[in-house]
């Protein structure tokens, strides 16, 4: 079985940057991606990233070819399209999938950068929609419901920059929140409250999602009395949850399934460390984050290794 210092589970900017990091401390290391590409959540970025220092791109996309072009420079050690099927802290080693081969890896330390996925609604129709690819981004697709019916379901910022930028071209936005309070900044709801393509149903859940070739309505229980409501297209932004299932409860994590970290990104197990989304809140989470706890972790297991 082989053996190195760095495992690193997650292709994203935490997992790359932490590659980079290695490459540079010279400490022998693999990262997995289970993605026949690196960049993980970027490919879902539509927007312009203009908050990380020194880059200025249209898209996640760009950014990602900015990513791997310099990880493919600095040469290093990445095995993309690899399922991990089970981590073992006690040994220190994993066992993964690749090309329908099973293999194993020994490690000195692992870096878990998983990162985090979209809730979801959990109710009827939802993973009919998902399989026929309706999924949407309020900035790539805006043009595309002009004139039409689209529901957005949550009360964060993601929701109601979504209801904005649609509604700015023309949709006709259903914004349904469960709650009355919203959680999105108060410069996004005043753009939200004053748009009269935008209407807002609070204390509204939704039970189930229709059509068998596409959206069609959604059935919701709205103060308590259920409704039907016409649609072509449903976006769902009630969060995220973070990608914990292949540590299986080996380490520690709070009352969200977060892994908690220390300043050095070193979980409740010593050898283990998390960086990136698999550990942040969403309030906090940022390219620039992820990449700078992936150094921090990187430095801390180099001088461990290499005192």
């Amino acid at each position: 079985m082989d053996k190195v210092d760095v495992v690193i589970i997650g292709g994203g900017p935490a997992g790359i940057s932490a590659a980079l990091w290695c490459k540079r401390l010279e400490l022998n290391h693999i990262l997995f991606e289970s993605n026949e590409k690196l960049g993980g959540q970027l490919f879902q970025i539509h927007n312009k990233i203009i908050d990380y220092p020194g880059v200025l791109v249209n898209d996640g996309k760009e950014m990602q070819k900015l990513l791997d072009h310099q990880i493919q420079t600095m040469d290093c050690n990445v095995k993309l399209g690899c399922l991990i099927l089970f981590i073992d802290h006690e040994c220190q080693k994993i066992s993964y999938k690749e090309r329908g081969n099973e293999k194993e890896v020994a490690y000195d330390y692992l870096i878990f950068a998983t990162g985090s996925k979209p809730k979801s609604l959990g109710v009827p129709g939802e993973k009919e929609m998902l399989q026929r690819g309706e999924v949407y981004s309020a900035t790539r697709d805006k043009y595309k419901f002009k004139e039409k019916k689209v529901a957005i379901i949550g009360g964060g910022d993601r929701a109601f920059e979504g209801a904005f930028l649609l509604a700015e071209e023309g949709v006709s936005i259903y914004l349904i929140h469960r709650s009355t309070k919203f959680r999105a900044r108060e410069s996004y709801q005043k753009r939200v409250f004053k748009n009269k393509n935008i209407t807002i149903l609070t204390d509204t859940t939704v039970l189930a999602i229709n059509g068998d070739k596409s959206v069609q309505s959604i059935d919701v229980l709205h103060n308590g009395e259920k409704k039907k409501i016409e649609i072509e297209a449903l976006l769902v932004r009630i969060g995220v949850v973070p990608n914990t299932a292949l540590l299986n409860k080996q380490v520690e994590t709070d009352e969200e399934g977060y892994l908690i970290v220390n300043q050095l990104g070193e979980t409740s197990v010593r050898t283990i460390f998390a960086i990136g989304d698999v550990c942040t809140h969403p309030k906090y989470s940022s390219i620039s984050a992820s990449v700078g706890q992936a150094m921090i972790a990187v430095k801390q297991i180099s001088e461990r290794i290499t005192p």
